[in-house]
């Protein structure tokens, strides 16, 4: 296909904004048909599982025979367009996993086979299914049954994409066992134990408390290493390295999680959401504003260039460039050169700022989380920073003897980094306006209400989809959360047995003493009662999102190792983006992140997560 045939394509279909010419035009590749795997029984014998995993690797076979089959040399038959947008398919994708996690309620755990990793010292203890009706599956078939449903669900996006199939299976493959092994090791006794009760329990002596999301960060380091040191082996890489879908997938599934921690602890859930949306108001109307006035004054840029670079500084990285560029109708090298900017200036935050929160925020954990929001760029970075920065300061706290319930941080970052998606939308519509109605006044420009649909981000619409589903459920009926029971206070105590003769331990009733009122003298007495207290049962949601909730973690660990191939920091010097890189390190370091710890204060200040009880 000649290389104009293919610029326009990739403009046809939105993608020409997101890639350099050369690789866009090298972006197309064949792929066959997708076929769709399904699961229709709820628990599976050995024998019968073993056979549909086997099944699945004949079927990828046939599939790759399939396209080898076609011929070597590429030709206008091989080359198609993209059937979707990234955006939408991590909505969809996301709502697949969760539609399959509803299984629960109906008796069937359609992905209870997902590979669930604990801390570990003995590495065949490490790993076991997430649901106990699989509890006979050997941990092998587990990571490789997660890994073909993984591989299923990405690669039929890859499809949708145009991407090829034999480089995806060979790419993806990689990918999933980097990011997994890395999983696994951050998740050892050394590094993620944090409380004395796992230090007896696995018979250490010291843990870096860093807990399992340190895996988190092997996987960014590994894939900084593999992208600068190690180019031929990145490329290799490439047609499974997406970290935006992975990201936006994971916020699609976390959707339900948020919700039922809503519904467990209603009002500082609303609290934080209310606190997340004034706050990005205020984020929206100062950071833009400042970094393009000195854009503009201090670094002599052009319009063009000056409300991209705001866009990517101070809202919400790649996709408010790209938005912002399409808005004004920047050339496409503008927002691309913002966007390889943003990634690199977001593992830098990503890197330094959950241990700056550890150490001096601990004691403030949502400030914590309200700042990565507000500071690191990029939805997989400032998820990802709301991940480390829930483990760091939840295990700190814990060394405390403060044991804060988990995911609070991560959802509060999340949360402020949704409204701030969700305000891409508008903002690039005011843009709009404001560039076709008073800067550049072109003849026939006309603004239209569609312009916010076209730039609003889809996958948001999946993350309220889960969001309100599984809070219209729990709203509608408690018990599918949790169930609330009164049950005696009991302790345990030597009994002699009177068959035997023989001492045992038993439970009796705690008494407590309680005033009464005599009815025959009328004044108060004490007397002796059982002690009484409240059994709270989680209801089916729980094992619902927890089976979710194994993929959301992959992906996001998938986010990490892939942000870190894609950030290749001596190929984007080579491009001259240096003084870019100066108004970013003026505006994000001297002005930003502080103003953004500042709001982030204002707001959640003195507001902290439920305490854990065992």
């Amino acid at each position: 296909m000649p290389s104009g045939a293919c610029r326009d394509l990739l403009a046809g279909s939105g993608l020409a904004l997101l890639y350099p010419r050369r690789s866009a035009e090298s972006s197309i590749q064949a792929f066959p048909s997708g076929f769709l795997l399904r699961v229709r029984e709820p628990v599976l014998t050995a024998r019968f599982y073993l056979s549909y995993v086997l099944l699945s690797l004949k079927c990828a076979s046939l599939m790759n025979n399939l396209t080898d089959a076609s011929p070597a040399a590429p030709s206008c038959e091989t080359e198609r367009k993209p059937g979707i947008s990234e955006d939408w398919l991590s909505l969809w994708t996301g709502l697949a996993v969760f539609v399959l996690s509803l299984g629960v309620f109906f008796g069937t755990d359609l992905l209870g086979f997902g590979a669930k990793v604990g801390t570990w010292t003995d590495l065949s203890k490490a790993i076991t299914p997430v649901a106990a009706s699989f509890k006979w599956m050997p941990a092998w078939l587990a990571v490789v049954s997660t890994y073909l449903f993984l591989g299923l669900v990405v690669g039929i996006g890859n499809w949708l994409l145009g991407g090829s199939l034999k480089k995806f299976i060979v790419a993806f493959t990689l990918v999933f066992a980097i990011s997994f092994a890395c999983w696994v090791l951050g998740n050892h006794a050394h590094i993620a134990a944090t409380t004395p009760p796992e230090f007896s329990k696995f018979g250490i002596s010291w843990s870096l408390k860093l807990t399992g999301e340190a895996g988190f960060v092997l996987a960014l380091l590994a894939g900084l290493v593999i992208g600068n040191f190690f180019p031929g082996f990145a490329g290799l890489l490439k047609e499974s390295v997406k970290p935006e879908l992975f990201v936006k997938t994971a916020i699609v599934i976390m959707g339900a999680g948020v919700a039922l921690k809503a519904l467990e602890n209603s009002s500082l859930a609303w609290g934080i959401m209310f606190r997340g949306l004034c706050a990005i108001i205020e984020a929206y109307l100062i950071y833009w504003a400042v970094i393009y006035f000195i854009a503009r004054k201090y670094f002599k840029f052009s319009r063009e260039w000056a409300a991209p670079l705001a866009s990517g500084i101070s809202i919400c990285g790649v996709s408010a460039a790209i938005a912002t560029g399409g808005a004004i109708r920047a050339r496409p090298i503008v927002p691309i050169m913002v966007s390889s900017l943003v990634v690199v200036f977001a593992v830098v935050e990503l890197l330094l700022l959950p241990f700056l929160a550890q150490t001096f925020l601990w004691k403030e954990p949502l400030v914590a989380g309200a700042w990565m929001g507000l500071a690191v760029k990029t939805d997989g970075a400032a998820t990802a920073a709301g991940a480390v920065t829930d483990a760091l300061i939840l295990a700190k706290a814990a060394g405390q003897g403060v044991i804060y319930e988990k995911d609070w941080i991560l959802n509060t970052a999340t949360s402020i980094k949704v409204f701030i998606d969700i305000f891409i939308g508008i903002w690039a519509f005011v843009l709009a306006y404001i560039w076709a109605h008073h800067i550049e006044k072109r003849e026939g420009d006309k603004v239209r209400a569609a312009e916010i649909w076209q730039r609003f981000p889809k996958f948001i619409i999946g993350y309220v989809l889960t969001f309100g589903l599984f809070l219209a459920l729990g709203l509608a009926l408690p018990a599918l959360i949790k169930t609330e029971t009164t049950i005696p206070v009991t302790r345990e105590v030597k009994v002699t047995d009177p068959a035997t003769g023989q001492d045992r331990l038993g439970k009796v009733p705690v008494m407590k003493e309680v005033s009464q009122v005599d009815p025959a003298t009328g004044k108060p007495t004490l007397i002796s009662v059982p002690a009484m207290k409240k059994q709270i049962k989680p209801g089916p949601a729980k094992s619902s999102t927890e089976q979710a909730n194994i993929f959301r973690v992959l992906f996001f660990c998938l986010t990490f190792f892939t942000i870190g191939v894609v950030s290749n920091f001596r190929q984007l010097w080579a491009e001259g983006i240096g003084k870019l890189a100066a108004v970013y390190v003026v505006g994000l370091f001297g002005f930003i992140i502080w103003f953004g710890l500042i709001i982030s204060w204002m707001f959640f200040g003195g507001v902290h997560p439920p305490i854990a009880h065992p």
